[in-house]
């Protein structure tokens, strides 16, 4: 595990310093993908093609799976890397600093060593299953919320205007039983915010296997109840989510009462 951890810290870094000096130059060429508010810049495409490189480098024969030019799963007992080259592309696009490189090694698609690294800040997030969490090197605790009312909750929304729409309208009818809302824009680094008790619980619909590989790990090193939507405990379909433990029954129960378990097509 910690020799995966190794080469994860080390290739996120790599791909971290790139999406940086890149950004001058690649938010000038920008495409589309699901909708015209999902795009995808020239260096979300050199940051993966550079992961892809150098864990073919490092890591001869392991399967790769990334959001911009998929791959295999990989086979049983098979170490499979899963990458989001930026996580948070809109916010990278604006120049919002809130964006991310999220590297996960996993093996039979459940994360066992993971690196999220903010190239702005520099800040390195990382975990090994069964070993911990840590922010550049301390150790992360989630906080010890116990009343939902006074909770701070993250969430995202989907590109479609639509599903969007049903998304904000769940939202505001949560925003009163919780001290407030945020929507900072990178699926990883809201999971990592729980696991640093920035924030006490996240949920989101929609996300992939590369939105939530190596933030998930993450925050569950550090404390939190993860429940993702392909697991036998997910709280709905389509909906990741992830809290500190004195909340999560609470924030579980608000969010089907109001009906953002369900799935929204």
């Amino acid at each position: 595990m910690e020799g995966l951890l190794d080469v994860a810290v080390s290739v996120a870094r790599e791909a971290a310093a790139l999406a940086l000096s890149s950004r001058p130059s690649a938010i000038r060429d920008v495409d589309t993908k699901s909708s015209a508010t999902d795009v995808v810049t020239a260096a979300d495409l050199a940051v993966e093609r550079l992961v892809r490189t150098r864990l073919a480098e490092l890591r001869p024969g392991d399967p790769v799976f990334g959001e911009e030019t998929g791959g295999a799963a990989g086979g049983p007992g098979q170490v499979c890397w899963v990458v989001d080259p930026i996580d948070g592309t809109v916010n990278y696009l604006y120049g919002m600093p809130w964006y991310s490189v999220s590297l996960a090694a996993q093996v039979d698609g459940v994360s066992v060593a993971a690196a999220v690294v903010e190239p702005e800040s520099g800040r390195e997030w990382t975990a090994v299953r069964g070993g911990g969490s840590w922010l550049d090197g301390v150790t992360l605790r989630v906080s010890s919320a116990t009343e939902l009312a006074m909770s701070m909750i993250a969430t995202g929304f989907a590109y479609r205007a639509e599903r969007r729409a049903r998304q904000a309208a769940g939202v505001a009818r949560l925003l009163p039983v919780v001290r407030d809302i945020r929507r900072p824009g990178s699926a990883s680094l809201d999971l990592c915010s729980v696991a640093a008790g920035w924030v006490d619980g996240y949920f989101e619909h929609g996300l992939s296997r590369w939105d939530w590989a190596g933030g998930a790990l993450v925050a569950e090193e550090a404390g939190a109840v993860v429940r993702l939507s392909s697991s036998p405990e997910a709280v709905g379909p389509d909906l990741t989510f992830c809290a500190t433990p004195g909340i999560a029954d609470q924030l579980r129960a608000a969010v089907k009462e109001i009906g953002l378990a369900e799935e929204l097509p």
